[in-house]
């Protein structure tokens, strides 16, 4: 095969070690390749000595498969100096056989000297920043939901029932009433009277569901979870106002674009930004991007025949916000996305149809960015629209086959 790279390294990260493939050609031979394998530490005085030795070596290109975390210190140290390529490990998988450290880094580098490697896409260190903001944020928001869960088995385990009749224990009527139970109140007529607003509608099912047996086992549980939950939202708001604070002009303008699609609100839209960035043209198309986040279907055939059709992993912090946003989506009367929903959901189940809702939104999104436009809804009766012979004839079916003999005669249009 043709060699591209006349000098460049393979790396095999791992926790404490790297070890580097260096591959050269040699100056007075073309077609002999030096190579050179060496083992270093993972601390930032070790990482900055390999970079002075492929500096030495006059390399113009650095490979590593994405191993967990360990090989950001890497990246960080290093991209300022190198071409570098994150390559997928699946893409570069040996036949099966003898598997060692120095075997894989001599393989990344044979395949980066022949320019057969393809880097993942890596973002600028703001956008880097920003996901780690963004993704804190999103673990903790799925814990409160975790403690949440807690203080209603607890709840459970007293035998108060307050979820059967409120919808958000945790609202302000439902903390209220969790206050008061840990303080030793125990009257569920008093307990009841914390109702606020519409709750106040509720107030003698609230007594049924208040009287229970709370001991001061529960009490001291119910008190270390309603800490725990405050704690979380104290931590949530501070990393809110820390995505605020950093969010670059250009993201702010992205934003405020993405907000105008039903189902995405401010937190959804700077995590997605935060993901795949403003800057569309490291996508080839709005496939490619809804392959890389996982939201479209697989293509797997073998003998003719399409044996799977499963999405692959993809983003997944990508996916599930799209998701989420999906669900939203799904329930905004009179839109293009609670039709499209409604079509899908009955022959393919609602995780199918809001897969592939958010697969919708995200090419959408892609052509918001990549135009610099806003979003036009094309409204909830636009596929019948679209397809108005067929839709005729489903309806005339269904109507035969109530035992009806149906007449189709076109209106004349108003004057």
């Amino acid at each position: 095969m043709e060699i591209l790279v006349s000098s460049c390294a393979g790396l095999d990260v791992h926790k404490d070690t790297v070890v580097v493939c260096l591959r050269r050609l040699q100056p007075r031979r073309k077609h002999k390749v030096l190579s050179e394998v060496r083992t270093f530490g993972t601390t930032t005085g070790q990482i900055l000595e390999l970079a002075d030795w492929l500096a030495e070596a006059g390399v113009t290109q650095v490979a590593m498969e994405s191993t967990g975390v360990y090989w950001k210190p890497i990246w960080n140290l290093l991209e300022g100096q190198f071409q570098m390529l994150l390559v997928n490990a699946r893409h570069i998988k040996q036949v099966p056989g003898r598997k060692t450290d120095v075997k894989d880094c001599e393989w990344i580098a044979e395949l980066l000297q022949h320019g057969l490697l393809r880097s993942s896409f890596v973002p600028p260190p703001p956008q880097r920043a920003l996901r780690e903001l963004t993704r804190q944020r999103r673990q903790l928001i799925q814990t409160k939901a975790s403690v949440a869960n807690r203080i209603q088995k607890v709840l459970e385990d007293a035998n108060i029932k307050l979820a059967s009749v409120a919808t958000d224990i945790l609202g302000v009527s439902g903390r209220e009433m969790l206050r008061a139970l840990i303080a030793g109140q125990s009257d569920a007529n008093a307990l009841a009277e914390f109702a606020r607003r519409r709750l106040r509608a509720k107030i003698p099912q609230l007594q049924q569901a208040l009287r229970g047996r709370v001991t001061e086992h529960h009490r001291f549980l119910l008190k270390l979870l309603l800490e725990q939950v405050e704690q979380i939202e104290t931590w949530i708001g501070q990393l809110t106002s820390r995505i605020v604070e950093v969010l670059p002009a250009p993201f702010v303008e992205a934003v405020q674009r993405l907000v105008t699609i039903p189902g995405i609100e401010e937190r959804a839209a700077e995590s997605i930004l935060a993901e795949i960035g403003t800057n569309m043209e490291q996508f080839a198309s709005a496939g490619h991007l809804a392959s890389w986040a996982g939201m479209c279907s697989g293509n797997r055939q073998s003998g003719g025949k399409r044996q799977s059709g499963r999405t692959n992993k993809g983003n997944r912090w990508l996916r599930g916000v799209l998701v989420q946003a999906a669900w939203a989506a799904s329930h905004t009367k009179g839109s293009y996305f609670s039709s499209q929903f409604r079509r899908l959901v009955g022959r393919r189940g609602k995780k199918r149809a809001l897969v592939a809702l958010g697969h919708t939104m995200l090419v959408i999104i892609y052509y918001l960015l990549k135009r610099q436009t806003t979003f036009q809804d094309l409204g909830a009766d636009y596929l019948d629209r679209h397809e108005k012979d067929r839709l005729q004839q489903n309806l005339i079916r269904r109507l035969e086959r109530l035992g009806n003999r149906v007449v189709v005669e076109p209106v004349a249009p108003a004057a």
